[in-house]
């Protein structure tokens, strides 16, 4: 078999149980492809010593017949997923240096489950962004780009290296974590698969926090059945993660029939934003045009507390994470800064925190920082958890009304320029999530998946919300506009 770093999960599990391929060559065509392709800075940490090895034992595995569908499976692990005595940095400076000496519960779950990993993925800083521009690693590149035009394109934010390594036959999926969208936009910018489980499902334990009541990981693959067979294995119960619930993980794979008859999908007007590119709204109507021939209902609904979603977001996300990133000060690990003579510990924070951190997050610190103060915490704070409560109420409004699952687009835009929406306007960037911050808020789960390009041949997504707990039905419905769509195209390759 040649260009076994192209393969699907599916397709490399059932070679590998034939005897057809082994782990140990799969792991080898990946980590080539990674040497090749340096221009994406996609891989930020190797560990090709780590995969060997893995690899080796998930062949001895296979072997032996116990082997779950994820063994011997080679991935790419998101650079905010601590692993045990292999640099987690987080994209930080800050955190330069740091080898955690624990694992983190979704990694863990999956090499119990007998995955491959191949490296550490480029991100956002702290996974503050929506282009992978924060990096203290530099900017990860998309692998696709318009027509002829060499201008390099952002993979998407903040899970930009996982987008990238898998879009770029890197790696067969990787691991993604979505506060506002940071699966799914990213896989929309790739023409790749993205799903943010329903907040719980996956444990965040081991996960470098951003945002605690947002935060999700997920799988980032290149189709719909891969992300059910890898978020199955990813879920899991975790009794060290206060959010983690209790309920049990379907065989989601087992799940994807294709057949939608009867399902309810409702279409939000809210989501119909002002000045929304002909291609993106073209792209829509397809999609509804899609699941309706598939046998679905497509209904109108209403998400009135919608355009409330975005100040709301950006109010409750760098609160937390002002929070959470209280903790980096130069004390106990990480980057410590230089003091001059006389310099007491107040300097050493103030000095070790100006060096570590990149200017979004310090931008989104010191928001966090002045919405959480005393006098503006029930103007701001309190008054976006109402708001946050009054957007989940919208959304259970619907379900109860029957409806199964909403279309909306992914993202505002195809892939754009990297460095065409830089500091100068923040706002502008923080746009790019206007479609999937909801989903984070209500803590729902959500999908991205790519069905159609753009004039200039870039690859465009749509979302599906689905009910909380429901992923398998939701994964029903996108393998459904999956096989209407019937996209197959690949970035041309020229790293």
């Amino acid at each position: 078999m040649t260009d076994l770093n192209t393969l699907k999960i599916a397709e490399a599990r059932d070679a590998l149980r034939k005897g057809d391929v082994t782990s140990a060559e799969l792991t080898e065509a990946c980590l080539t492809a990674i040497e090749g392709a340096g221009q994406l800075n996609a891989f930020v940490h190797d560990t090709s010593e780590i995969a060997r090895a893995q690899a080796a034992a998930a062949d001895e595995r296979i072997k032996a017949g116990d082997a779950p569908a994820m063994c011997g499976i080679p991935l790419g692990i998101k650079d905010l997923f601590c692993t045990k005595g292999v640099p987690s940095q987080a994209a930080s400076n800050i955190l330069g240096g740091f080898k955690p000496e624990y694992e983190s519960t979704v990694t863990q779950n999956l090499f119990d489950a007998g995955a491959v990993m191949l490296g550490k993925l480029n991100m956002d800083e702290f996974a503050m962004g929506s282009s992978n521009e924060t990096s203290c690693y530099g900017n990860a590149v998309n692998p696709w780009r318009r027509g002829n035009d060499e201008t390099a394109l952002t993979p998407g934010g903040s899970s930009g290296g996982s987008a990238s390594a898998v879009s770029a036959d890197l790696c067969l999926a990787a691991t993604g974590t979505d506060t506002g969208g940071s699966i799914r936009q990213p896989a929309a910018f790739t023409g790749i698969t993205g799903i943010k489980p329903t907040y719980g499902r996956c444990s965040r334990w081991g996960i470098v926090a951003f945002a605690s009541s947002l935060d999700q990981a997920g799988p980032m693959t290149k189709d719909v059945r891969d992300a059910a067979i890898m978020l199955e294995a990813m879920c899991s119960y975790d009794p060290k993660d206060s959010t983690s619930m209790d309920i049990a993980v379907p065989d989601f794979e087992a799940m994807l029939t294709g057949d939608i008859k009867g399902k309810v999908i409702g279409i939000p007007k809210e989501y119909q934003m002002e000045g929304m590119p002909e291609e993106i709204q073209k792209l829509w109507d397809e999609g509804k045009a899609m699941l309706k021939a598939a046998g679905a209902e497509i209904r109108d609904i209403s998400l009135p507390h919608t355009k409330y979603a975005l100040p709301a977001y950006y109010v409750i996300a760098p609160a937390e994470a002002s929070s959470n990133l209280a903790r980096y000060d130069g004390v106990r690990y990480g980057h410590r800064a230089k003091l001059a003579q006389g310099d007491g510990i107040t300097e050493m924070y103030e000095k070790t925190r100006a060096e570590g951190f990149g200017h979004e997050v310090q931008r989104r610190v010191m928001v966090g920082t002045y919405v959480l103060s005393a006098g503006f915490y029930d103007a701001y704070y309190n008054r976006a958890r109402r708001v946050r409560a009054l957007i989940k109420k919208d959304f259970d409004d619907v379900f109860a009304a029957g409806v199964d699952a909403i279309l909306t687009p992914a993202t505002p835009s195809a892939a754009f320029g990297l460095g065409e929406m830089t500091e100068a306007d923040p706002v502008a960037m923080y746009l790019n999530d206007v479609f999937t911050v909801t989903v984070n808020l209500a803590g729902l789960p959500g999908i991205a998946l790519p069905t159609g390009m753009n004039a200039q041949g870039l690859p465009l997504g749509l979302q599906l919300i689905g009910r909380p707990w429901e992923e398998g039905d939701l994964l029903n419905t996108a393998y459904a506009l999956e096989q209407a769509a019937g996209f197959v195209s690949k970035p041309s390759k020229w790293w």
